[in-house]
């Protein structure tokens, strides 16, 4: 069951001191426990693909963490981000946009960055924590609509990360097209099976390679 969680996990840094040496570290790991891809930030994404070559997905996070760049910002980073190497991109949703009911300016924004992601695969992060169940309810609809490859919780940088609520609440309002991911606090390896089996695909964490290794399980 090890091996099936770790190829679920994207294996993730994003904190604002990581430096190279540490990125090094978690790509080195994620292709040894073979993960599903390293999470890491837009920066170090050129240099990360040149490292892994095609052994490891590279996944980079866009208008993160608060999601309140403009539209062309964000489509900017995700182009930057492809044109650097990124297979996968995380965005952050325009959180005020949300709260404001500005749908059709979050559903556009999303297909903008769909379409500059091509055939790579975007996720959308909600930021859960922060939301009403209503408004969760609502964003599944938008990034169904919207045609993005999955829904994702959290940032993880902002007050709680995924609950099982949150991923129970997903797989009943969002499209066959759309899958989930759960990020932010996953903290043991039975709550990472427990999120698969309520049908995340992905889990965004940098524990549960360390609860492998039998290191201490602190950080996202």
């Amino acid at each position: 069951m090890k091996n099936e969680v770790l190829k679920h996990v994207d294996h993730t840094l994003l904190t604002q001191t990581a430096t190279w040496s540490e990125i090094k570290m978690i790509l080195n790991d994620a292709m040894a426990y073979g993960t599903a891809s390293a999470c890491i930030p837009p920066s170090y994404v050129a240099q990360a693909k040149e490292y892994v070559q095609d052994k490891l997905a590279i996944c980079t996070v866009i208008g993160f963490p608060n999601g309140y760049m403009t539209t062309a910002a964000k489509e900017f980073e995700t182009k930057d981000a492809i044109a650097n190497g990124a297979d996968e991109i995380d965005m952050v949703i325009n959180i005020g946009w949300l709260k404001d009911k500005k749908y059709d300016l979050l559903e556009n924004e999303i297909r903008t960055l769909k379409a500059a992601c091509g055939d790579k695969i975007l996720k959308v992060i909600i930021e859960t924590c922060l939301l009403t169940d209503e408004e969760k309810v609502k964003m599944c609809e938008i990034v169904t609509a919207a045609g993005a490859d999955y829904i994702k919780t959290s940032t993880g940088f902002s007050k709680a990360g995924a609950t099982f609520a949150d991923i129970e609440l997903f797989a009943k309002n969002i499209g066959p097209n759309v899958k989930m991911k759960a990020a932010g606090g996953i903290s043991s390896m039975d709550d990472a099976e427990k999120f698969l089996e309520l049908g995340a695909d992905r889990l965004g964490t940098s524990r549960i390679i360390k609860i492998v290794k039998n290191e201490e399980a602190t950080g996202y």
